[in-house]
Order: structure tokens, then C-alpha cells, then sequence
């Protein structure tokens, strides 16, 4: 009976050092979760046990340290969850390891070329809508298309110690019959820059008239609105709108928008307009991307405008110690995995997901060493009982 026993004591303690090494092996491996090994006896009818066994290995799913990443879609969780990923052929994989690149078709995939799932942003602007189903994420190499001003701000200052103007009718070759003039830049279908001159009048105290012109592609008139502001210098117009019209410029619809003018006020202090805004934008061609703390994927263009071209999903499980595992880093749902639970970032039970980040091997490298050394001695203490056991039986024969 001692040799079975002391038999089943290697072969559990080999399989221990093997889940060491392989520990040990991968203690620089991106995302990998560490195994640990458990033992369980054997009895077949006795007092005495039979030897040992090797009931499961288990993985530990506590995290591993974040470290900054290398590439643009580096990406690392902190606390529950597993990136979605899927192969060619449709079977869905769940990792840790957040090494991803793009391939030739703009997929996001990992160094397997497993396409990253997620949310993919549609429409103009993009935005991801509501119920969009999960799949791979593409980034888009295509340029930025224009978008045309359909809307505006302005807010600013005007100076209500400003003389009213000698000549009440409007006349943009005349100063004398405006105080004061900014300009602002608008964009039309095409992306063609239009540039806005914007003139205030002040017909009478508390009294302004605001007119604007297209100067890029005029329409022979001028827009125009009356602003009145009381004693204590704010706007009382409701609503404060400008209006602004344009003539088709090479090739682009006419322009044909409203600047609000809700936040202008009246002080004893210099006319001063802050940066006008307007929606529009000219087309531009992808900088880069980066990937946000929340998941989403945003991309830089060279007109200084930025757009959402995807989100990450994350997935957990009830009980992630039931994963199958399948190496390179990735694992599979089981029956006793339960069902994942798909979601964004920092949803839920879900974990945080982080951009530019890697989450590094949760290896312990200290207690792999003291585990293998322990592992060592019990191998030993086994092959101890064999031979004992065998020196016994000698000495048997020997009496015979």
C-alpha cells in the first residue's frame, strides 16, 4: 500500500511544481491570473488512506498592478470584468490582457486577432444609440466631413459710456454709424470658412442695434436685431437672437443660422467680446485616438475637432472560477462560469476600465519561490516512504 501511496504523492507533487513553473513561467505575462493547486485523499474502505489526489487547480482573479502601456489601445480593468473579444469564426473569448492594435480593415483586435467588442458610434455626429448591438470595433481612416454652422454664440461686454452713433442708418463703409465691430468664422456644407463681420450701434442708452454680414459670400443686405439692456446693464430682449445669411460659396449651401445672444451685457467698462463659438467645422483627417477611463474610443482630427468612434464592454460572470480556460490568455463561459453580465465601465458590478494602461500578471513571485521549495520537499519526503518501503520488503525476502 505504501508504494500507491507514496506514488500518488509525486505524481501530486509534480503537478504541483508544474503549476508553479507555469506561475513562474508567465509572472511577465499581461493580464495572466496565477494558479494555485488543491489536494484532496484517497480511501477505498480502510483507516487508511490510500494517498493523494489532485482535485482542482483554481485561478486567482484578484488584479494585477496597472502599469502604463505602450500603445494607443492599451488598455487595463481594475476590479470585475473581462474584455469581450470574438474570433473569425464567431466563438466568443473573454482576457485580461488589454495588448491591442488595429489590423488592415481598422478592427481593433489583440496580438491572437481577436476582434475587441463593443459599442460602434453611428450617425453625424457620432453617437452610439441606444440598444446598439455589441460587436467588433472599427476605427475609420477616413477624413472628418464637414459639418455646416447651424448655430452660434455670443456673449461679451458692451460699453454703456460708448457714444451714440452720428449716422443712424447703417453703413458698414461708415464707422460713424456703428461703434463697435468683431468678426467670427462659420463654416457651410463643405467646410468652406466663411468669415462673419459683426457690427454694434448704439442708437440710445441702454439701446443697441446689432447687425451681421457674410463677408465671404455676402447677399447684397444686412441682418439685423435691437438689444435692450436695463439700468443695471442686463439684457432684457427675449429672445437675443442674430440672425446670419450667406450666399452659396463654391459649392456650399447657402449659410443660414442664429447667433444667441442671451449672455451680452452693458457696463461702464470696454466693449469686449469673448471668443464667438459656432457648431460648424471644416473637414479634417485623423490625427490619432485615445481610449478614456470610461471605455470610449476618440478620435483627433486635424481641423481641432474631436469625435466618439466606439465604446468598450466589459463582461462578468457570477462565478469567473468557473471560466474554462484556453490559453493565450483568454477563457471561455461554462455552465458553472454562469452567464456574463455585458455592460459599460464602471456599471453595475462591472470594474473601471483605463486607457493607456496594462494590468500586470498577478503573480506573487516570492511565495511561487517558497511554494516550489515546499513542493521540492514533499516530492522528496514521497520518494523517501518508496524506498523505505522497498528496503522493508528486502529484509522480508532476506528471511525467507
Amino acid at each position: 500500500m505504501s508504494f500507491s501511496q507514496g506514488l500518488s504523492g509525486l505524481n501530486a507533487a509534480s503537478e504541483a511544481l508544474d503549476v508553479v513553473g507555469n506561475n513562474i513561467a508567465n509572472s511577465q505575462t499581461v493580464g495572466f491570473k496565477s494558479g494555485s493547486i488543491a489536494f484532496a485523499d484517497v480511501f477505498a474502505g480502510s483507516q487508511v488512506g490510500m494517498g493523494v489526489q489532485v482535485s482542482a487547480v483554481n485561478q486567482s482573479f484578484t488584479d494585477g498592478v496597472l502599469g502604463a502601456g505602450t500603445g494607443s489601445l492599451d488598455m487595463g480593468i481594475s476590479g470585475n470584468g473581462f474584455f469581450r473579444m470574438e474570433n473569425e469564426a464567431g466563438r466568443i473569448f473573454y482576457s485580461r490582457n488589454g495588448q491591442f492594435k488595429k489590423d488592415a480593415n481598422g478592427y481593433i483586435v489583440n496580438n491572437q486577432g481577436m476582434f475587441l467588442t463593443g459599442y460602434q458610434a453611428t450617425g453625424t455626429p457620432p453617437a452610439i444609440p441606444s440598444g446598439a448591438p455589441v460587436g467588433p470595433i472599427q476605427i475609420p481612416d477616413g477624413q472628418m466631413l464637414a459639418r455646416a454652422s447651424d448655430s452660434g454664440t455670443l456673449n461679451g461686454n458692451l460699453n454703456s459710456g460708448t457714444d451714440v452713433v452720428a449716422n443712424t442708418t447703417f453703413d458698414p463703409t461708415d464707422n460713424t454709424s456703428y461703434s463697435y465691430m468683431t468678426q467670427a468664422d462659420a463654416y457651410d456644407s463643405l467646410g468652406n470658412k466663411h468669415t462673419i463681420n459683426i457690427y454694434y450701434a448704439k442708437t440710445a442708452d441702454n439701446q443697441w442695434t446689432v447687425y451681421s454680414n457674410d463677408s465671404s459670400a455676402p447677399t447684397g443686405s444686412y441682418q439685423q436685431t435691437a438689444l435692450q439692456f436695463d439700468p443695471s446693464g442686463q439684457l432684457t430682449t427675449k429672445p437675443a437672437r442674430l440672425n446670419v445669411q450667406g450666399a452659396a460659396y463654391n459649392g456650399g449651401e447657402p449659410l443660414n443660422f442664429d447667433f444667441d445672444l442671451t449672455g451680452m451685457t452693458q457696463q461702464a467698462s470696454d466693449n469686449a467680446m469673448n471668443s464667438p463659438t459656432t457648431t460648424g467645422y471644416a473637414p479634417g483627417l485623423m490625427n490619432g485616438y485615445t481610449v478614456g477611463d470610461n471605455g470610449q474610443i476618440i478620435a483627433s482630427y486635424s481641423n481641432g475637432q474631436t469625435q466618439l468612434l466606439g465604446q468598450v464592454v466589459l463582461s462578468n460572470f457570477t462565478n469567473p472560477g468557473g471560466l474554462s480556460s484556453q490559453g493565450n490568455n483568454c477563457w471561455t463561459e461554462t455552465p458553472e462560469s454562469g452567464q456574463p453580465v455585458t455592460g459599460i465601465s464602471g456599471s453595475g458590478n462591472l470594474g473601471t476600465l483605463y486607457g493607456n494602461k496594462l494590468e500586470a500578471s498577478n503573480v506573487d513571485l516570492s511565495n511561487e519561490m517558497v511554494n516550489m521549495i515546499v513542493y521540492q520537499r514533499n516530492y522528496q519526503s514521497n520518494s523517501q516512504t518508496i524506498k523505505t518501503q522497498s528496503e522493508l520488503l528486502q529484509t522480508l525476502v532476506n528471511l525467507g
